[in-house]
């Protein structure tokens, strides 16, 4: 399941096109629930990207830099002992 939340956007359709209309600096929230694929892979010369998907195909890709990668990996991590979540 995906929800996307987007705040105060205006888009028009014209002629089986759709086109952002409205002011630039409006915000949006994705969330992507039940993955059933996951792959983490080099994106460009700089960047992970990390690519999730669900059952019906939905997709959402996350472009990060080393550093960041890095940082998610050592608070996986961390959860790993302090979170119910990896409780076997």
């Amino acid at each position: 399941m995906i929800t996307i939340d987007l705040d105060n956007f205006m888009f028009e359709l014209k002629d089986g096109s759709l086109k952002h209309v409205g002011t630039s600096n409006n915000t949006a929230t994705t969330k992507l629930y039940d993955v059933t694929s996951l792959e983490i892979r080099e994106f460009g010369d700089e960047r992970v990207k990390i690519a999730c998907e669900d059952e019906s195909g939905n997709t959402v890709e996350i472009a990060l830099f080393p550093e960041q990668a890095e940082k998610a990996a050592e608070q996986i991590e961390a959860m790993k002992t302090e979170s119910r979540v990896f409780d076997e």
